[in-house]
């Protein structure tokens, strides 16, 4: 299995008459993408916007975020829009690198977080430092929940897909090569490595708390071996959309940074064998169930230690300590990320379950601690949906038009695959 990552650097981003990339510039025609659209009756209207680094910009409330990308040959995001499904992790795939799609409308019930262009937010979000085109979405009335949700993470990868194929003739690109081999093989290739297994924890417990894996909702599925190349070329897509903060977006899920930071220490100082993909199920007959499926896989993949990384806050830390428990009981030494729930003022119990064989834990923080942030000139969306978000309330918005939220509110601001500025240091 091989992947070749060609990667456009994109630099700025307007609006005009046609669809294409000149001297890293992305022109994009509004009516061609509101056409692109349009075409899921479900959705009543469409707007675009951009937002760039440095901005006095506030979007909100912001569902997903998604990393423009085509394949050469094939489909990226493979069974999503097509009835045959390809594998994911071979071939070339063309990418917009600094920039993104941002979907955003009131979705369904709890509403998402916010992405600050400028000011104290900026610096706790990787988004405020890309290019995003905003798509805002209404549904039609008719419209029931699950639905509207489909509809809106849809029409967000359905964006970054057309906007990837704008790249595929661009020939102004940085290229990465990475190349995967059988389980056997990896033994034999660094013998004197420790080998190390990845427990990839995904959310998959119903409306707005679920993830996608080759276009099927991770409820149905089990703990699956796979392959870093496959999560680097789509095929996993998120569909939570409950807590901004520990959120995955399909952003992350592309970009994962332990997967990055893994295959960067591959054959120096680790030997990587692979990834369990581990649904966060809701009871705990299935919590067990898919513990010992993990558990079973990691054993097979020959692990001697594993990292795991978590999604979500409060029941789905129970999954994370049940595997971590049976991994350290059986020798393989376990490193567990998790974020905070601590308090707005840092002194309660953190994380609402532990084990004692949890004994190398890496914090993204403290999710519950609060910003004051200043008004900003433009909003993107509908700022008074902050009383429905995980980290605001009915006053966070102030008098003054400054904006008092939890740190939780911010996309992506603690997320718990590492790709976050905030961390934890113990004194």
């Amino acid at each position: 299995m091989g992947l070749e990552l060609r990667k456009i650097q994109i630099k700025d981003i307007v609006f005009g008459e046609f669809n294409r990339i000149e001297n890293n510039v992305l022109h994009l025609n509004k009516k061609s993408l509101s056409k692109l659209i349009m075409a899921d009756k479900r959705i009543k209207e469409v707007d675009f916007d951009i937002a760039k680094p440095g901005q006095s910009v506030r979007i909100f409330p912001v569902k997903d975020v998604i990393e423009p990308r085509a394949k050469l040959k094939g489909d990226i995001f493979p069974g999503v829009f097509k009835e045959q499904v390809t594998e994911a992790g071979n071939g070339i795939t063309y990418i917009l690198s600094g920039c993104a799609v941002v979907t955003t409308g009131p979705i369904v019930g709890f509403q998402e977080g916010l992405i600050d262009m400028n000011g104290p937010a900026s610096q706790y979000s990787i988004f405020s430092k890309l290019l995003n085109i905003v798509m805002i979405i209404s549904k039609e009335n008719n419209v029931d929940p699950h639905e509207h949700e489909e509809s809106v993470r849809l029409a967000g990868i359905k964006l970054a897909r057309f906007l990837g194929e704008i790249g595929l003739k661009y020939k102004d690109y940085k290229t990465e090569k990475y190349e995967w081999k059988s389980i056997g093989e990896k033994h034999k290739e660094n013998p004197d490595l420790p080998r190390v297994a990845y427990i990839y924890n995904c959310m998959s417990q119903g409306l707005l708390h679920d993830t996608y894996f080759y276009g099927r909702d991770a409820k149905q599925i089990v703990p699956s071996l796979i392959t870093p190349l496959e999560v680097m070329d789509g095929a996993i897509i998120s569909g939570n959309c409950v807590s901004p903060g520990s959120k995955t977006t399909t952003y992350h899920h592309l970009n994962n940074a332990v997967i990055r930071e893994l295959l960067n220490k591959h054959g120096e100082e680790i030997n990587f064998m692979g990834i369990v993909l581990n649904p966060l199920m809701v009871t705990l007959k299935e919590k067990y169930r898919n513990c010992m499926l993990s558990f079973k896989y990691a054993k097979m993949l020959g692990a001697q230690g594993a990292i795991i990384s978590q999604e979500g806050f409060g029941n789905p830390t129970t999954d994370l300590m049940l595997i971590c428990s049976h991994l350290e009981k059986a020798g393989i030494k376990t490193v567990i990320i998790t974020n905070e729930d601590a308090g707005i003022d840092g002194m309660s119990e953190s994380l609402p379950d532990s084990v004692t064989e949890a004994r190398a834990i890496v914090s993204t923080g403290n999710s519950n601690e609060t910003i004051m942030l200043p008004k900003m000139d433009k909003v993107i969306g509908n700022l008074t949906e902050i009383k429905k978000t995980t980290g605001g309330n009915v006053n966070s918005i102030q008098n003054d038009g400054k904006l008092l939220v939890e740190i939780h509110g911010i996309m992506g601001s603690h997320n718990l695959q590492g790709n976050t500025y905030l961390s934890a240091t113990t004194v």
